[in-house]
């Protein structure tokens, strides 16, 4: 059940104005209707359908003497003796936060939304290891190359992962402003920058994509480099398809879809094993016959993705070359996200780097400890995206609450815990229990047992930190969240290199990476809860980029 409160003062109406407005149905007779000559208020006008109530509605007029109404317009053809022809209706989409609702209510409807988004993550680590499985079993050769093959294609479109968090911010926000011409154009902008940038892509994995591999791999490993580069070749003419498709999926998200985006990565991923078994098993193709299932099933997810844009009401293949200041505006969101994203996959770097010198066993099990890590982290994503969609409305929409927003927050962070400590506690219990699933060397494995600690506490709180941050993203408080990612990343890592000088080896790493994100969870916290954040500042502008139009 939705409420809907708006605002409408007519005084500023011209002939055939168009405001939008959410209103459902609205029914008001002449006969019952009176209006005095100056002022009057509608309020709490009981509909078919759902409830309304509209406050402050001025009318200078002497009678509303004809209203029809729909599901999307409501008509007001005659106001005494003047003529309004139309106020424009924009339904709201996807689920809401009733007021009324308990901890535990909202807590399912976050797992509804979350749960389906974390396939979406996993959708991609799947798909390269079903290509690892597969080529794995023909050649050793082959599968040595699909290390730097899979590095170059899946770690640097990391890089574009501030096109989907700008359009899952942008989209959420003008879906809360409740319009659609708006969101429409966004989207087509948004479309024009991932197919330019999918194209730039293709251009440089073409021209210096086999530079890229032998960097990498050493100019020796003549057959790896080859066999890799084949990957790489075929796989980069997907980029423009994987990128358009990226922000078509993210745009459903901020639209609070996340079954349509994980429904296309379903087909995609079957598509990809299948293309596997009969590329390389049937017809024995090798690295070659991976890398062309994989590019032919990230077209189908990307077109799959457009088209459920196209069956929402949007025009999923309609693009526009942005205006210098929708540029800006974009580039003032993916700036702060980049710079994020590459303070955290910094600190990771540096981590693989200071456990590199510390001997083959350590280097092995720290190997399996942070790719445990990497893959758990993934499932508090969803947390976060849950936030970038449901947020905006109760931030700056039309049905502004920050009280519903605070409650929703809540809900985030006690899933967040609960989650985290489950996770957590799983995940350490694998290597503890059972080691010899990655290694049968008595030394890495205690060296894995020593880092146990650390693991669990750094594990345990990110699902909170990923909705912490979730929410300043979508309350576009930018500038903090940057600076703050930043100054953690600077302090801790001179924490890393002080632990690493005194000897205390891998469990030194570990714990300055506990260091890093509880400081990430404490400073997120603390700035979401001060009495002018954007939880509790009634000045709904503070933290927008650009002043909201008004409605």
């Amino acid at each position: 059940m939705s409420m809907y409160t708006q605002a409408i003062n007519l005084n500023t109406f011209t002939y055939q104005s168009r405001i939008p407005i959410q209103i459902p149905t609205l029914n008001v007779s002449s006969s019952s209707t009176r209006l005095p000559t100056s002022r009057v208020t509608l309020s709490s006008q009981i509909c078919t359908f759902r409830k309304l109530i509209i406050t402050s509605c001025s009318i200078p007029s002497q009678e509303i003497t004809d209203v029809e109404s729909s599901d999307s317009v409501l008509s007001i053809k005659e106001v005494g003796n003047e003529q309004v022809e139309k106020i424009q209706v924009v339904k709201s989409s996807g689920r809401e936060f009733s007021a009324n609702e308990s901890i535990w209510t909202q807590m399912v409807e976050i797992a509804k939304f979350s749960g389906p988004a974390v396939g979406l993550w996993l959708c991609g680590p799947l798909m390269s290891l079903i290509d690892t499985a597969v080529v794995g079993q023909g050649s050793s050769i082959e599968l040595a190359a699909l290390g730097p093959g899979t590095v170059f294609c899946d770690n640097i479109s990391y890089i574009f992962m501030f096109l989907t968090i700008a359009t899952s911010n942008l989209v959420a926000t003008s879906l809360a402003q409740q319009d659609k011409e708006k969101v429409q154009h966004q989207i087509s902008i948004l479309l024009f920058i991932g197919l330019v940038c999918g194209v730039v892509m293709f251009i440089f994995t073409r021209l210096f994509g086999i530079q890229a591999i032998t960097s990498f791999t050493g100019a020796n490993n003549v057959d790896i480099i080859n066999s890799a580069n084949t990957y790489v070749q075929i796989r980069g003419l997907a980029w423009p398809a994987l990128l358009v498709g990226w922000v078509a999926q993210s745009a459903s998200l901020g639209m609070k879809d996340s079954w349509g985006p994980l429904k296309a990565l379903a087909v995609a991923t079957v598509i990809n094993g299948t293309g596997d078994i009969v590329l390389c098993r049937f017809f024995s193709y090798g690295i070659a016959g991976a890398a062309w299932a994989t590019m032919v099933s990230q077209v189908v997810a990307a077109y799959m993705m457009i088209k459920a844009l196209s069956d929402k009401g949007y025009k999923g293949f309609a693009i526009s070359v942005p205006s210098s200041d929708e540029l800006l505006q974009i580039f003032l969101i993916a700036g702060p996200v980049f710079l994020t994203m590459m303070s955290k996959v910094a600190f990771y770097s540096l981590l693989v780097y200071f456990a590199t010198s510390m001997g083959t066993q350590t280097i092995a099990a720290h190997q399996v400890m942070i790719q445990l890590f990497m893959i758990c982290a993934v499932w508090g994503e969803p947390l976060s995206q849950t936030a970038q969609s449901f947020m905006p409305e109760l931030l700056y929409g039309v049905n502004r609450n920050l009280s519903k927003a605070r409650m929703l927050l809540k809900s985030l962070v006690i899933v967040g815990a609960s989650f985290g400590l489950i996770l957590a506690s799983v995940a350490a219990s694998v290597p503890w229990l059972f080691p010899k699933i990655f290694s049968p060397d008595p030394e890495v494995i205690r060296e894995m047992h020593k880092i146990l600690l650390p693991y669990f506490l750094a594990l345990c709180v990110t699902p909170s930190i990923l909705s912490l941050e979730g929410t300043l993203l979508a309350g576009r408080d930018l500038k903090f969240i940057s600076l703050s990612m930043s100054s953690i990343f600077v302090l801790a890592s001179l924490l890393l290199m002080l632990l690493s000088s005194k000897g205390l080896g891998l469990s030194g790493c570990w714990f300055a990476l506990v260091v890093f994100q509880w400081s990430r969870f404490l400073i997120a916290l603390r700035r979401l809860t001060l009495s002018d954040g954007i939880l509790y500042s009634e000045e709904s502008t503070h933290y927008e980029l650009h002043k909201l139009k008004a409605v």
